[in-house]
């Protein structure tokens, strides 16, 4: 009986050590697009931290060089003036989550369901109708807002935090079906047939089999709605009504408010709090979204 003792050895060019340029120039693109991005964050975070005296000497990249003071924060999210009241970002942060929590929910439920039946229940008229809301995909939001204005008043919803539901429920429709679509049409065909095989139902099939399966697509889904709507202004500043604006309305408000002395220590600390729930979302659940993209959300 003969041993094999030979190995299949690495074939190919081994990885250079030392000075090589093409890394130095991969690692150069890195490093700048960072600091790109970085820059900002840093500015707004040290600026956030400094009292007005500090900040009037004009230096915006210096670290505070005085007693750090988180006075600008607890101002912003308490006592800031958003227009005639002086009540900081806390109402509009509660007025995003009644937004953005029913809207992902509804839109992300109807969007797999509809994904789903396109591939495998197709109906009469499917094709049109996923052609529909492909093209509805690309027409701009500002075309369609006085027919949704219009839409609203008459169903008495307009100026509530229902018709900015109903809005963003509606213009995330084309993007999520077309995603769910494209991930279901990607799953093996087997699964479905063997359940059918089986007498398993539409419901059925959809919970126990399509569901487990679509995990990545699901957190690509919500993540993208999440982000959208939560840093949505023109949907919030139109719908909403002066009493439901959401963050970003009411932080458009502290920044450009005109009178008493501007504060941009306030300003910086209100930016960073409006936009910390669109970045926990992509620190918890960015390998997901990695995964959902790979694992077929832009196939076709």
């Amino acid at each position: 009986m003969t041993n094999i003792t030979a190995v299949d050895e690495p074939s190919g060019p081994r990885p250079s050590k030392g000075f090589n340029p093409k890394r130095i120039v991969i690692y150069g693109i890195i490093i700048v697009a960072a600091m790109y991005y970085l820059l900002p964050l840093y500015v707004m975070i040290t600026t956030s931290l400094k009292g007005l005296p500090e900040i009037r000497v004009g230096n915006i990249f210096a670290p505070p060089l005085e007693i750090i003071t988180i006075e600008p924060w607890v101002k912003a999210w308490t006592s800031a003036c958003t227009g005639l009241t002086c009540e900081g970002l806390a109402p509009g942060f509660w007025n995003s989550v009644k937004i953005t929590v029913p809207s992902t929910i509804i839109s992300v439920l109807v969007a797999a369901v509809s994904g789903y039946a396109l591939v495998n229940w197709r109906f009469k008229g499917s094709e049109f109708f996923f052609t529909c809301l492909l093209l509805g995909s690309f027409i701009p939001y500002q075309v369609m807002l006085y027919p949704m204005v219009m839409i609203t008043a008459q169903l008495k919803i307009f100026g509530t935090l229902w018709a900015v539901i109903l809005v963003h429920t509606v213009f995330g429709m084309p993007i999520l079906v077309l995603l769910f679509r494209n991930y279901f049409a990607s799953l093996p065909q087997e699964l479905f047939k063997a359940a059918r095989v089986d007498g398993a139902g539409f419901w059925r099939i959809f919970i126990q089999i399509m569901v487990p399966m679509s995990l990545p697509i699901f957190a690509v889904a919500i993540i993208l709605q999440v982000t959208g709507i939560w840093n949505d202004f023109l949907f919030g500043v139109v719908f909403a009504g002066t009493q439901n604006y959401p963050m970003t309305v009411q932080l458009n408000n502290i920044v450009n408010s005109t009178q008493g002395v501007r504060e941009y220590n306030v300003n910086m600390a209100a930016t960073i709090l409006t936009a910390a729930v669109p970045l926990l979302v992509y620190f918890v659940s960015g390998k997901w979204f990695v995964r959902g993209i790979a694992a077929g959300a832009v196939k076709g």
